[in-house]
């Protein structure tokens, strides 16, 4: 159900069949169950990754308050497109092609993370309606996210599995309020402008 023909012939080539079997067996789902659904609900932030037809993989980040992901029940969860730089990549990717990974990590307590797999396709606002939301759920969209959520990206769920607390550090957050960075967007932080110009010069 789980496994893939790359994953198949690299677990005999090296030898972690037993390994896998018992990580297929005992951590992964084709759903979320309820502490999956409530470890969702905590995350202020995740990690996405997209390929285009071709597979030409991009990955990108999602922050939010906690609870920006919704979890419409244990098969479907959606999250929210705020205003960005317009380029769309990772909604480019996923008219091309569906499928996408989600990998939650809590850094602040647990370190443990949270791989959902699964496809993906976008709503509009105006379409919300014909995901049959909890009604809770609808008011709370309305209250929290306004006019902030230009449009929606819904992910209908095909794999959920652990990814262990090893390695993760631990993490503190700092308040930008008092740390100096508050409204600083990154601007042309890796000074991009500054090297086309040079480029420009140099040719």
């Amino acid at each position: 159900m789980f496994k893939q023909s790359g994953e198949q012939l690299l677990q005999e080539k090296y030898n972690t069949e037993k390994r896998a079997k018992a990580f297929y067996n005992n951590q992964m789902l084709s759903h979320l169950n309820e502490t999956m659904k409530e470890f969702i609900e905590a995350q202020e932030m995740m990690f996405i990754s997209t390929s285009n037809r071709s597979g030409k993989c991009d990955s990108s980040f999602r922050a939010g308050e906690a609870g920006f992901v919704r979890v419409i029940n244990k098969n479907v969860v959606m999250y929210p497109e705020y205003r960005g730089n317009g380029v769309m990549a990772s909604m480019g990717n996923i008219m091309e092609n569906p499928h996408i990974g989600l990998m939650f990590i809590d850094f602040f307590h647990s370190r443990y993370g949270l791989h959902v797999n699964g496809k993906a396709y976008i709503c509009e606002n105006k379409e919300l309606d014909t995901l049959q939301l909890p009604k809770k759920m609808k008011e709370d969209i309305l209250l929290r996210e306004g006019e902030k959520a230009e449009r929606w990206v819904v992910i209908e769920v095909e794999e959920a599995f652990i990814h262990c607390s090893k390695h993760v550090p631990k993490l503190q957050k700092i308040d930008n309020l008092t740390s100096g960075l508050k409204n600083k967007k990154g601007g042309d932080f890796f000074k991009v402008k500054e090297s086309k110009k040079q480029d420009r010069v140099n040719r």
